[in-house]
């Protein structure tokens, strides 16, 4: 790929300098696979950079990160781009998706992943051994990106955040080193990466435990939209009185009327209760029951289930669509918090969001890492999450405020008017620490393009 042409000021020999140390590909705008290189999973935003490098092992990365220091372009990274929050305006992207190799290690209950692989494939690879990851709800969604930003699964409350049972982290550096960091080498970084996100470098291979799960007892109860206040009620009533290895949330679906919707949720409000239970199944049909009894499900898939089926409990989109994410952390949910939010977000609101859910914490979520990490929202006893469509104005978590954490988790924002966001994912004690970490490995903010911590002394 020599005689590459310059772009936006960018000296044409630096670029063929670039592409020749690349075993991966590199795009500029002039060029055919640009623009499908940079297409994500969350279309609310998209990248313009003057630089794709299309990365299949760590030292493309590396490669991409040194030239754009030497260069001073900012660097951006998308796998699946669920979770784009600054989308860059020239500079660099790096596309880890290529980069997608996933090994168990089944006697340690470990699991090494590169920097592009997802969830469904760590699943699929851990279940032949009655293991399982820490996953998100989608499985579609990027290991190191939901991992770096906590990671809230349907196994949180008995095992916490996927953050928590990160072992070691490689990630190259602002100056383009590669670095492995653990509780031994470089301590203070591996701190900072476990729940401060992208911003201390470009991870690219990450080791964690699995946990000894080979099935669940969960799925979802589906209730009109007319139910929507009983349905929060008894909800909110019966987490107070569920075990740790309880998982559960309550999302009000607004979903279109279109094929890829299931026909009974089509152009309705429809409460969707998820259930997540790590139990055999008749404690947990018994656990169940007072919300199966609470109003008249339009369906019900809560069984006995392989935890390969994970997905099915959250039913999480799967075609690329636009979306603005915002979430605030709740320090309770009272009867007159939920009576709120039946007004703000239930049958006779205004509420244009696709989605609202409320995610029950606590358990091992509240408690810290056996290996303290940066994961700022242990304090909360709920998150409240909204998915709205473009131009939708937030109409629910500002009435809901009164009940708020002060506390945002960094992993439920995406959009570009989540990035000013950031600071209020952290305590302050943690958001000074994290921009001395920022400070020593990125002095320059390369990693900017995200939401940022800024490099601070």
């Amino acid at each position: 790929m020599a005689g590459r042409r310059g772009h936006a000021g960018i000296d044409e020999s630096a670029l063929d300098g670039l592409v020749a140390r690349l075993k991966g590909e590199l795009f500029t705008p002039e060029d055919p696979g640009y623009e499908r290189e940079l297409a994500g999973f969350n279309r609310i935003a998209r990248h313009r950079p003057d630089v794709v490098v299309a990365a299949q092992a760590t030292s493309d990365v590396s490669a991409a990160v040194s030239f754009a220091s030497e260069t001073g372009l900012p660097v951006a990274v998308q796998a699946t781009g669920h979770g784009i929050a600054a989308p860059a305006s020239g500079g660099v992207l790096i596309s880890t998706r290529r980069m997608n190799t996933v090994a168990v290690d089944a006697a340690a209950r470990t699991a090494h992943v590169e920097a592009g692989a997802q969830w469904h494939q760590v699943i699929a690879a851990a279940a032949p051994h009655g293991l399982a990851p820490l996953n998100g709800s989608s499985p579609l969604v990027g290991v190191v990106g939901y991992t770096l930003g906590g990671g809230l699964g349907p196994m949180g409350r008995q095992y916490g955040f996927a953050a928590d049972h990160v072992t070691c982290v490689e990630v190259v550096t602002a100056d383009g080193s590669v670095r492995k960091a653990d509780r031994e080498r470089h301590p203070e970084l591996f701190w900072a990466l476990r729940g401060g996100k992208g911003n201390f470098g470009v991870v690219t291979g990450l080791w964690f435990d699995l946990m000894p799960v080979s099935r669940l007892y969960g799925g979802g109860l589906y209730f009109p939209g007319e139910q929507t206040s009983q349905v929060l009620h008894t909800w909110r009533q019966w987490t107070a009185t569920v075990p740790e290895e309880m998982s559960s949330s309550v999302a009000l679906l607004r979903l279109p009327d279109v094929p890829d919707v299931p026909a009974f949720l089509r152009g309705r409000l429809a409460a969707h209760v998820r259930i997540s239970f790590t139990g055999g199944a008749a404690e947990g049909e018994r656990l169940v029951r007072p919300l199966r009894e609470c109003g008249t499900p339009l369906a019900d898939s809560v069984a006995e289930m392989p935890y390969t089926a994970v997905a099915d409990i959250h039913a999480d989109p799967t075609h690329p669509l636009p979306y603005h994410e915002r979430n605030i952390v709740l320090r309770e949910l009272d009867s007159e918090a939920t009576e709120r939010l039946v007004r703000v977000a239930g049958p006779d609101s205004s509420c244009g969001d696709l989605m609202v859910e409320v995610r029950h914490l606590g358990g091992a979520l509240a408690r810290p890492a056996r290996v303290p990490n940066a994961v700022g929202v242990r304090e909360g006893a709920f998150t409240l999450a909204t998915l709205s469509p473009p131009g939708t104005p937030d109409t629910v978590l500002g009435r809901m405020e009164p009940w708020s954490a002060g506390r945002r988790y960094l992993n439920f924002l995406a959009g570009a008017d989540t990035a000013g966001a950031t600071g209020e994912c952290f305590s302050p004690e943690t958001l000074k620490r994290l921009a001395r970490v920022k400070a020593a490995f990125d002095p320059d903010n390369l990693f900017r393009l995200n939401h940022n911590i800024a490099p601070r002394p």
